[in-house]
Parts: structure tokens; C-alpha cells; sequence
């Protein structure tokens, strides 16, 4: 499931798509388009333009037009970005390992024979004209002290759900913000607004570490906790039973002894 971290990876990766011509449009999924915008609208806009700059906030991917327009690349939980039929990530957790071209939901021809496409078995994610981006909070890769202490502090939500909400913090999702609460030994249950200042400190110290270690070593998935989010799995630094239940509809992993 692309998180921050995976669209930074694909923002690296769209910096090869730039200033190449664009041909064609061979594939648009209707469903992946915004509702202001048609396939033959879409078209008009891309055919005979070039991508001049490509850009990210949170989990979406931003390319500018050279007709000033910007598409907004929102990837879902199993959606890919392949330039010239390659991408950044191989295979994401919890989709499939296939690796499928009837799943292209996007699919733009170059002049000179590449192509840029994003490839989603299960169609969650979205193209957007236009984007807006007011509606995104902080960037992950951005976090200070007094951005995380304003999300937190005036909510009774639980802390996992202010987190993950993406007009407060872009860019978290589920396997990063657990991983980010099982190190900073907090429990996502935890309503928001009760944490102290050393909660505060340590919480911003992990998260800031943690999407560092995370982006070094290869995505959201390779933190200490994955291999342990199963059932009757057990927390890595204490060795006792994970906690399993959802919060806000995602399934939360967390350790009974050690977060509070």
C-alpha cells in the first residue's frame, strides 16, 4: 500500500518521465478520472504536451503540464507508477505479485517509444486535474515540533486516527504509524490530547527517525514490527501477543506491555 514514502519513490522515478513529448493516451480508466474531467478532455489536455516537473505531498504524486495544467496521482492501496514499463517498488505489500498490464489504469505513449503508467489491481486509486492541495496537511518528510503538537493537542481522537488523517499529517499510513507508535512505546488507542511533552518529544524524535530508516531501507514495509502483524504474532522487543483490532477501519497492531 503506497504511503509516503512509496510516492517519493515514485516521484524519483516520474523525474524520467520529464520533458518527453507525449503521443498518445492509450489507456484511461473513466473510474480513475475525477468527475470534471472526461477521456477525451484528458487527452486534449496531454497530446502534443510534455511533463515539466514532478513534485509530492503525502500520497500524492504531482506532474506539471507544459500547458500550466497539473495532474494529481493518487495510487490507492495497490497502485504502481512504471516509467518505460520499470518501477521504484517491485511488488507492494498486501497486493498482488503479478505483475499484470491489464491492470493499467493509466497508460501515456511517449514520441520516443517510452510510456508513463500507474498499475492498480484493485482500481482504488485516482487521477486528478488540478489538485487541490490545500486540503493536505503537513508533509511527512516536514514534521517539526510545533506541527505535530498542534495535530495532537486539541483532539480526544485516538492518536493512530489523527495521525493517519491526511488533512492533518500527509503522507502516514497504516504500517508506518504503527510502526512509528510500537517505537515511540505508545498505544495507538490513545486519545490524542492526553500525551505529556517528553510524549510529545519522543513521538516527534521516532517519527522523524522512523520515516528516515523507512526510506532507506526500501518503504513503509520494512519496518521492525511488519513481520509480526499477523495473528498470534508476537511484539519484537517484549516477545508477548500483539494486540489486534482496527481503528478508523485499519487493522492496528500494538504491544500490551510496552505502549501505553
Amino acid at each position: 500500500m503506497p504511503e509516503g514514502i512509496e510516492v517519493e519513490y515514485y516521484r524519483q522515478t516520474a523525474l524520467k518521465a520529464l520533458n518527453r513529448k507525449i503521443k498518445a493516451i492509450e489507456t484511461i480508466d473513466h473510474k480513475y478520472l475525477s468527475d470534471t474531467c472526461s477521456p477525451a478532455d484528458f487527452r486534449d489536455l496531454l497530446i502534443g504536451n510534455h511533463f515539466t516537473k514532478a513534485e509530492r505531498k503525502g500520497k500524492l504524486l504531482i506532474l506539471s503540464v507544459s500547458n500550466e495544467y497539473k495532474l494529481g496521482l493518487r495510487f490507492g492501496m495497490t497502485g504502481r507508477l512504471l516509467i518505460d514499463g520499470s518501477s521504484a517498488i517491485k511488488v507492494l505489500e498486501y497486493s498482488s505479485s503479478k505483475n499484470n498490464p491489464k491492470w493499467d489504469r493509466l497508460s501515456i505513449k511517449f514520441q520516443d517509444g517510452g510510456s508513463l503508467s500507474i498499475r492498480d489491481p484493485r482500481r482504488l486509486g485516482a487521477v486528478q486535474v488540478n489538485p487541490n492541495l490545500d486540503t493536505l496537511g503537513t508533509d511527512i518528510y516536514e514534521i517539526t515540533a510545533p506541527a505535530l503538537s498542534e495535530v495532537l493537542k486539541h483532539s480526544a481522537r485516538p492518536i493512530k486516527a489523527q495521525l493517519m488523517d491526511q488533512s492533518k499529517i500527509a503522507g502516514l499510513g497504516n504500517l508506518l504509524t504503527d510502526e512509528i507508535l510500537w517505537r515511540s512505546s505508545i498505544d495507538p488507542r490513545r486519545q490524542s490530547n492526553t500525551l505529556s511533552r517528553n510524549d510529545m518529544r519522543r513521538l516527534l524524535r521516532h517519527t522523524t527517525r522512523t520515516i528516515s530508516d523507512l526510506t532507506n531501507l526500501g518503504g513503509s514495509h520494512m519496518g521492525n514490527l511488519q513481520n509480526h502483524r499477523v495473528l498470534g504474532g508476537l511484539c519484537p522487543k517484549d516477545g508477548v501477543p500483539l494486540n489486534r483490532y482496527k481503528i478508523g477501519g485499519r487493522t492496528t497492531y500494538s504491544c500490551p506491555q510496552h505502549q501505553k
